[in-house]
Protein backbone atom coordinates (compact mmCIF):
# COMPACT_ATOMS: atom_id res chain seq x y z
CA UNK A 1 0.00 0.00 0.00
CA UNK A 2 1.47 3.16 -0.79
CA UNK A 3 2.14 5.88 2.01
CA UNK A 4 0.07 8.39 2.33
CA UNK A 5 1.43 11.84 3.73
CA UNK A 6 -1.62 14.16 5.10
CA UNK A 7 -1.26 17.79 5.79
CA UNK A 8 -1.69 17.77 9.14
CA UNK A 9 0.80 14.96 9.58
CA UNK A 10 3.43 16.81 7.86
CA UNK A 11 2.91 19.90 9.67
CA UNK A 12 3.12 17.95 12.92
CA UNK A 13 6.89 16.53 10.74
CA UNK A 14 7.89 20.14 9.96
CA UNK A 15 7.47 21.28 14.03
CA UNK A 16 8.83 18.21 15.33
CA UNK A 17 12.23 18.62 13.02
CA UNK A 18 12.09 22.45 12.38
CA UNK A 19 9.83 24.25 14.52
CA UNK A 20 10.58 23.83 18.33
CA UNK A 21 13.26 26.62 18.15
CA UNK A 22 12.76 28.58 21.47
CA UNK A 23 12.40 32.27 19.44
CA UNK A 24 9.14 32.76 18.47
CA UNK A 25 6.00 31.39 16.44
CA UNK A 26 6.50 30.02 12.73
CA UNK A 27 5.20 33.02 10.40
CA UNK A 28 2.33 31.22 8.68
CA UNK A 29 3.41 32.68 5.21
CA UNK A 30 6.67 30.99 5.93
CA UNK A 31 4.91 27.52 7.36
CA UNK A 32 2.32 27.43 3.26
CA UNK A 33 5.21 27.79 1.32
CA UNK A 34 7.49 25.53 2.90
CA UNK A 35 4.70 22.90 2.89
CA UNK A 36 3.95 24.06 -0.51
CA UNK A 37 7.86 22.21 -1.33
CA UNK A 38 5.93 18.75 -0.33
CA UNK A 39 2.76 19.57 -2.54
CA UNK A 40 0.46 20.79 -0.07
CA UNK A 41 -1.81 23.73 -0.97
CA UNK A 42 -2.44 26.94 0.88
CA UNK A 43 -5.81 26.05 1.98
CA UNK A 44 -5.31 22.92 3.40
CA UNK A 45 -2.38 24.33 5.34
CA UNK A 46 -4.48 26.56 6.86
CA UNK A 47 -7.53 24.22 7.68
CA UNK A 48 -4.52 21.63 9.11
CA UNK A 49 -3.22 24.26 11.38
CA UNK A 50 -7.04 25.66 12.41
CA UNK A 51 -7.57 21.83 13.56
CA UNK A 52 -4.39 21.69 15.42
CA UNK A 53 -5.06 25.03 17.01
CA UNK A 54 -8.54 23.17 18.07
CA UNK A 55 -7.17 20.49 19.92
CA UNK A 56 -4.30 23.08 21.69
CA UNK A 57 -1.13 21.94 19.98
CA UNK A 58 -0.40 25.14 18.03
CA UNK A 59 -1.07 28.15 19.48
CA UNK A 60 -1.29 31.48 17.62
CA UNK A 61 1.18 34.19 17.83
CA UNK A 62 2.83 37.12 16.40
CA UNK A 63 6.38 37.01 15.52
CA UNK A 64 9.06 39.67 16.14
CA UNK A 65 8.11 41.83 13.16
CA UNK A 66 4.45 41.65 13.73
CA UNK A 67 3.69 38.85 11.48
CA UNK A 68 0.92 36.14 12.17
CA UNK A 69 2.24 32.61 13.37
CA UNK A 70 1.83 29.55 15.65
CA UNK A 71 3.81 28.18 18.34
CA UNK A 72 3.83 24.70 20.10
CA UNK A 73 1.82 24.42 22.76
CA UNK A 74 3.92 22.71 26.28
CA UNK A 75 1.33 20.08 25.65
CA UNK A 76 2.85 19.55 22.25
CA UNK A 77 6.27 20.24 22.72
CA UNK A 78 6.25 17.35 25.50
CA UNK A 79 4.18 14.89 22.89
CA UNK A 80 7.08 15.64 20.55
CA UNK A 81 9.55 15.11 23.40
CA UNK A 82 8.29 11.78 24.06
CA UNK A 83 8.51 11.35 20.37
CA UNK A 84 12.06 11.77 19.75
CA UNK A 85 13.01 9.47 22.65
CA UNK A 86 11.44 6.58 19.95
CA UNK A 87 11.62 8.36 16.59
CA UNK A 88 16.27 8.60 17.10
CA UNK A 89 16.19 5.97 19.60
CA UNK A 90 19.69 4.03 18.70
CA UNK A 91 19.94 1.07 21.44
CA UNK A 92 17.45 -2.02 21.15
CA UNK A 93 15.95 -3.26 24.65
CA UNK A 94 17.55 -6.23 25.92
CA UNK A 95 14.99 -9.08 27.47
CA UNK A 96 16.33 -8.64 31.14
CA UNK A 97 14.40 -4.75 31.12
CA UNK A 98 11.45 -6.66 31.75
CA UNK A 99 7.89 -5.69 31.13
CA UNK A 100 5.66 -2.95 31.78
CA UNK A 101 1.90 -4.39 32.57
CA UNK A 102 -1.10 -2.09 31.70
CA UNK A 103 -4.20 -3.61 33.98
CA UNK A 104 -7.25 -1.64 33.47
CA UNK A 105 -11.20 -1.53 34.50
CA UNK A 106 -14.14 1.47 33.48
CA UNK A 107 -17.38 0.88 34.77
CA UNK A 108 -19.90 0.58 31.61
CA UNK A 109 -21.27 3.61 32.38
CA UNK A 110 -17.66 5.89 30.96
CA UNK A 111 -17.42 2.97 28.43
CA UNK A 112 -16.30 5.91 25.98
CA UNK A 113 -13.38 5.88 28.01
CA UNK A 114 -12.60 2.28 27.91
CA UNK A 115 -12.27 2.56 24.14
CA UNK A 116 -9.55 5.69 24.57
CA UNK A 117 -7.85 3.90 26.88
CA UNK A 118 -7.13 1.10 24.51
CA UNK A 119 -6.76 3.15 21.38
CA UNK A 120 -3.91 4.84 23.88
CA UNK A 121 -1.86 2.15 24.93
CA UNK A 122 -2.15 0.33 21.06
CA UNK A 123 -0.77 3.86 19.99
CA UNK A 124 1.88 3.72 22.72
CA UNK A 125 2.83 0.04 21.45
CA UNK A 126 1.12 -1.99 23.80
CA UNK A 127 0.50 -5.86 22.83
CA UNK A 128 -2.94 -7.64 24.59
CA UNK A 129 -1.75 -10.31 26.97
CA UNK A 130 -5.18 -10.50 27.90
CA UNK A 131 -8.66 -8.80 28.23
CA UNK A 132 -8.05 -5.88 30.26
CA UNK A 133 -4.26 -7.05 30.53
CA UNK A 134 -1.51 -4.52 28.07
CA UNK A 135 1.88 -5.60 27.84
CA UNK A 136 5.12 -3.31 26.89
CA UNK A 137 8.82 -3.24 27.23
CA UNK A 138 9.56 -1.96 30.46
CA UNK A 139 11.28 1.60 28.94
CA UNK A 140 7.83 2.32 28.07
CA UNK A 141 6.34 3.44 31.27
CA UNK A 142 7.93 6.94 31.71
CA UNK A 143 5.59 7.50 28.13
CA UNK A 144 3.00 5.59 29.11
CA UNK A 145 2.57 7.33 32.79
CA UNK A 146 2.44 10.67 31.46
CA UNK A 147 0.14 9.99 28.56
CA UNK A 148 -2.69 8.29 31.12
CA UNK A 149 -2.22 11.07 33.18
CA UNK A 150 -2.34 13.77 29.98
CA UNK A 151 -5.37 11.95 29.25
CA UNK A 152 -7.02 11.62 32.96
CA UNK A 153 -7.13 8.20 32.53
CA UNK A 154 -4.76 6.94 35.20
CA UNK A 155 -7.66 6.41 37.65
CA UNK A 156 -8.65 3.10 35.88
CA UNK A 157 -5.23 1.88 35.77
CA UNK A 158 -2.78 -0.03 37.84
CA UNK A 159 0.35 -0.36 36.04
CA UNK A 160 3.51 -2.76 37.00
CA UNK A 161 6.92 -3.65 36.36
CA UNK A 162 7.62 -7.39 35.38
CA UNK A 163 9.40 -10.28 34.02
CA UNK A 164 7.71 -13.22 31.93
CA UNK A 165 8.00 -16.15 34.13
CA UNK A 166 5.89 -18.78 31.93
CA UNK A 167 4.31 -20.82 30.90
CA UNK A 168 5.24 -20.70 27.29
CA UNK A 169 8.21 -19.26 25.67
CA UNK A 170 8.61 -15.53 26.01
CA UNK A 171 9.30 -15.28 22.31
CA UNK A 172 6.14 -17.38 21.14
CA UNK A 173 4.14 -15.35 23.51
CA UNK A 174 5.28 -12.19 22.22
CA UNK A 175 4.17 -13.35 18.90
CA UNK A 176 0.77 -13.63 20.54
CA UNK A 177 0.13 -10.22 21.93
CA UNK A 178 1.47 -8.24 18.94
CA UNK A 179 0.82 -8.55 14.96
CA UNK A 180 4.19 -9.44 14.26
CA UNK A 181 3.51 -9.78 10.35
CA UNK A 182 1.60 -6.74 10.24
CA UNK A 183 4.48 -5.18 11.99
CA UNK A 184 7.00 -6.35 9.53
CA UNK A 185 5.08 -5.07 6.80
CA UNK A 186 5.05 -1.45 7.40
CA UNK A 187 8.90 -1.74 7.70
CA UNK A 188 9.19 -3.19 4.24
CA UNK A 189 6.61 -0.27 2.93
CA UNK A 190 8.99 2.30 5.11
CA UNK A 191 12.23 0.23 2.82
CA UNK A 192 10.73 0.04 -0.13
CA UNK A 193 9.86 3.79 -0.63
CA UNK A 194 13.03 5.19 1.53
CA UNK A 195 15.63 2.77 0.69
CA UNK A 196 15.86 3.65 -2.64
CA UNK A 197 15.73 7.73 -1.74
CA UNK A 198 18.92 6.97 0.60
CA UNK A 199 20.85 5.40 -2.39
CA UNK A 200 20.11 7.73 -4.58
CA UNK A 201 21.53 10.67 -1.87
CA UNK A 202 24.81 8.04 -1.79
CA UNK A 203 25.07 8.27 -5.44
CA UNK A 204 24.19 11.61 -6.45
CA UNK A 205 23.99 14.40 -3.53
CA UNK A 206 21.40 16.97 -4.08
CA UNK A 207 20.38 20.66 -3.14
CA UNK A 208 19.04 22.05 0.25
CA UNK A 209 15.58 22.07 -1.14
CA UNK A 210 15.93 18.50 -1.59
CA UNK A 211 17.63 17.75 1.38
CA UNK A 212 14.20 19.38 3.15
CA UNK A 213 12.16 17.49 1.08
CA UNK A 214 13.26 13.96 1.44
CA UNK A 215 13.82 14.41 5.11
CA UNK A 216 10.58 15.66 6.12
CA UNK A 217 8.76 12.77 3.93
CA UNK A 218 10.65 9.70 5.61
CA UNK A 219 10.42 11.16 9.03
CA UNK A 220 6.56 11.69 8.76
CA UNK A 221 6.60 7.85 7.57
CA UNK A 222 9.32 7.17 10.12
CA UNK A 223 7.42 8.53 13.27
CA UNK A 224 4.75 6.43 13.17
CA UNK A 225 6.74 3.09 12.90
CA UNK A 226 8.00 3.34 16.42
CA UNK A 227 4.89 3.36 17.78
CA UNK A 228 2.97 0.30 15.53
CA UNK A 229 6.42 -1.41 16.82
CA UNK A 230 7.31 -1.42 20.31
CA UNK A 231 10.96 -2.99 19.44
CA UNK A 232 11.17 -5.91 21.36
CA UNK A 233 14.04 -7.19 22.40
CA UNK A 234 16.49 -8.84 19.27
CA UNK A 235 16.12 -12.50 20.85
CA UNK A 236 11.70 -12.38 20.94
CA UNK A 237 12.04 -11.65 16.36
CA UNK A 238 12.77 -13.46 13.70
CA UNK A 239 15.86 -13.44 12.21
CA UNK A 240 15.23 -11.82 8.98
CA UNK A 241 13.37 -8.88 10.92
CA UNK A 242 12.89 -5.57 8.79
CA UNK A 243 12.93 -3.61 11.40
CA UNK A 244 16.64 -3.28 11.96
CA UNK A 245 17.00 -2.26 8.29
CA UNK A 246 14.25 -0.01 8.18
CA UNK A 247 16.00 1.96 11.56
CA UNK A 248 19.45 2.03 9.87
CA UNK A 249 17.87 3.73 6.84
CA UNK A 250 16.07 6.25 8.81
CA UNK A 251 19.42 6.94 10.87
CA UNK A 252 21.48 7.49 7.81
CA UNK A 253 19.08 9.44 6.16
CA UNK A 254 18.64 11.81 9.16
CA UNK A 255 22.11 12.20 9.82
CA UNK A 256 22.58 12.83 6.07
CA UNK A 257 19.61 15.12 5.36
CA UNK A 258 18.23 17.05 8.45
CA UNK A 259 21.08 19.44 8.55
CA UNK A 260 21.22 20.29 4.81
CA UNK A 261 17.65 21.00 4.89
CA UNK A 262 17.63 23.28 7.86
CA UNK A 263 19.61 25.42 5.08
CA UNK A 264 16.50 25.60 3.07
CA UNK A 265 14.27 26.10 5.87
CA UNK A 266 16.92 29.23 7.94
CA UNK A 267 15.53 31.70 5.42
CA UNK A 268 12.23 31.26 4.87
CA UNK A 269 11.97 31.95 8.87
CA UNK A 270 13.24 34.52 8.66
CA UNK A 271 11.31 36.49 6.32
CA UNK A 272 8.78 38.65 7.09
CA UNK A 273 5.15 37.70 6.75
CA UNK A 274 1.98 39.47 6.90
CA UNK A 275 -0.38 36.16 6.08
CA UNK A 276 -2.67 34.85 8.37
CA UNK A 277 -5.04 32.44 7.99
Amino acid sequence: MAEQHTPRSLIVSFYGAYGRAPDGPVPVAALIRLLAALGVDAPSVRSSVSRLKRRGLLLPGRTADGSAGYALSEDARRLLDDGDRRIYARTEPKLSEGWVLAVFSVPEAERHKRHLLRSRLARLGFGTAAPGVWIAPARLYEETRNALERLELSPYVDLFRGDHLGYAATAGAAARWWDLPAIAALHEEFLAAHGPVLRAWRTAPGGPEDAYRDYLLALDSWRRLPYADPVLPAELLPDDWPGRRSAEVFTALHELLRDRGAEFVRPFLREDSADTP
